[in-house]
């Protein structure tokens, strides 16, 4: 099945009517001179990406960055090159998973270039552009006061990061989404038209996917963002004493759950193990170092079913 159309316009369809009301007005608008640019920029650069995924979820909490993060690593020490684009503006973690804290992006005549992390990992964040570890993210003036701008102005800070990063050729880039979020994906469906489809982060909580479900309802239906599958992670505990995974949580099973009705693949379940959290606070790669637990076996089994539905969406 080929990939729809994102719903409403493109940024592409969206300058097109632009440029019409430029021609009649004979005035060039500055700002439709500047959404020009930064689509040619992104046509370059995504061009150069064979794959890109957005990592999302409608509940946070689900360990959606933790995901991304090994998905990451997994690929990465396949021989894949991989970048991680985080969305998160308000709360970003993929630097610190990453080791990376302490960098930042580097400006070039080609544009910003991302900082490089664990197995040669591409990363660009917001926390890449702080000065400390303490800063937290805030819009100085009449932002500050007000969540319309505050919107507008992280949106355009999402064009800026897609438009202007220059990750030269990657294989796959992820797109860590922040959790709950509905202005976010409309921008990067608009941005990258071509975008593979997202990969819908939940945990076994009948709770969880009966929120994840109306997220997926609101992506596929709503901006025709495809739906790759599903990853179920903390499905199941690994004990630090015998290593054996354990139920973590009563309840439905995620075959007979809110999002079984959506007919949507199991791309696998990843237990939860602690050793994850402290690879993540470290900036250390648990895929690398605990190639032989339980969760890391689960990775690479969902690696392996993402990468079959990637080459299969590719090629249809």
């Amino acid at each position: 099945m080929k990939q729809e159309k994102s719903a409403g316009r493109t940024m592409t369809e969206v300058v097109r009517e632009l440029e019409e009301q430029q021609k009649k007005n004979k005035v060039v608008n500055p700002i439709v001179q500047q959404v020009m640019e930064q689509v040619a920029a992104v046509q370059t650069r995504m061009g150069r990406i064979k794959h890109k995924i957005a990592v999302m979820s409608g509940k946070g909490g689900v360990g959606k960055s933790s995901v991304t993060v090994n998905l990451a690593n997994g690929f990465a020490s396949r021989g894949y090159k991989v970048g991680i684009l985080d969305v998160d503006l308000s709360g970003p973690c993929i630097p610190k998973m990453m080791g990376i804290r302490e960098r930042s992006l580097q400006i070039s005549a080609e544009g910003a270039l991302p900082a490089v992390g664990l197995n040669g990992i591409k990363v660009a964040s917001m926390e890449l552009m702080l000065p400390g570890e303490d800063s937290p993210v805030m819009w100085k003036g009449l932002w500050e006061d007000s969540a319309v701008w505050r919107g507008t102005v992280e949106m355009s800070v999402i064009r800026e990061f897609i438009s202007d990063v220059n990750w030269g050729a990657l294989d796959l880039l992820l797109i860590d989404m922040p959790p709950a979020s509905s202005d976010k994906p409309p921008i990067i469906a608009q941005m990258i038209p071509d975008l593979d489809g997202a990969v819908i982060v939940t945990i076994p909580s009948e709770i969880s996917q009966f929120i994840v479900k109306k997220s997926v309802v609101f992506l596929n239906r709503e901006l025709k963002i495809p739906i790759i599958g599903l990853i179920e992670n903390m499905s199941g505990a690994v004990c630090p004493h015998c290593g054996e995974a354990l139920e973590l949580f009563e309840g439905t099973p995620s075959e007979a759950g809110p999002l079984h009705s959506l007919g949507l693949p199991l791309l696998g379940r990843i237990p939860f193990d602690r050793r994850i959290a402290t690879c993540a606070d470290q900036g250390r790669s648990f895929m690398d170092e605990h190639a032989l637990t339980p969760a890391s076996q689960a990775f690479r089994i969902t690696i392996d079913s993402l990468h079959g539905l990637m080459e299969q969406r590719r090629s249809s």
